[in-house]
């Protein structure tokens, strides 16, 4: 674990599609976890605020991703029960001000072996389609797949992305707030506290 964590670390495969973004930045890979995590949480990719904090979900969609599992700073932050591995581990770069989606090659390469040193996770928050798509296989459109979230129960959980874009869709679709966060809260809690999740 410590040496793929390492490699990950140092990886350079995406300099030069990172250099030719409108933020013409450096590879810097941002995860967390340590084998004893119980909780995975899957996103999608860091945005630039966590590429310059290089800590997960230092922004206002990590706040309402703390809220949505009813998890303080402190809980949320501790890679012995926590581990955060997004689909991409860099920042991607913006294309006319918008996010570009999370190269592939980041999950092809690294993110087989890595989710495979998490031998003890016994819920995966699946957060976006690409997230989805790679836990879910038979995933389809996001609203979908949260529609069908109790067909993934225990082990997987669909979510929205918690970002403040997405306000308007938490609107249109009242279910999510009223059915799927009072299980989402109560599966973290249990899993958080299992010391025998596997």
């Amino acid at each position: 674990m410590q040496q793929l964590a390492s490699d990950i670390r140092a990886c350079r495969l995406c300099a030069e599609r990172f250099a030719a973004t409108e933020t013409a930045h450096q590879p810097r890979p941002v995860f967390r976890g340590l084998p004893s995590a119980r909780l995975l949480i899957a996103g999608q990719a860091p945005g630039a605020r966590v590429h310059e904090s290089g800590l997960p979900f230092t922004d206002p969609s990590g706040d309402r991703l703390r809220d949505w599992l009813g998890l303080d700073d402190a809980a949320f932050y501790d890679e012995t029960r926590v581990a955060i591995l997004p689909m991409a581990f860099c920042f991607p770069g913006y294309r006319k001000g918008a996010d570009l989606p999370p190269p592939p090659i980041c999950a092809r390469t690294w993110r087989d072996r890595l989710v495979r040193s998490f031998p003890h996770i016994g819920l995966t928050l699946a957060i976006g389609g690409y997230a989805q798509k790679w836990h879910l296989p038979k995933a389809g459109p996001v609203t979908e797949t949260v529609a069908r979230w109790r067909d993934h129960l225990p082990h997987v959980i669909p979510l929205p992305h918690p970002s403040w874009r997405n306000t308007a869709w938490i609107r249109k679709n009242p279910w999510f707030e009223a059915e799927v966060l009072p299980v989402l809260r109560a599966r973290v809690a249990e899993v958080m506290n299992d010391d025998d999740a596997d």
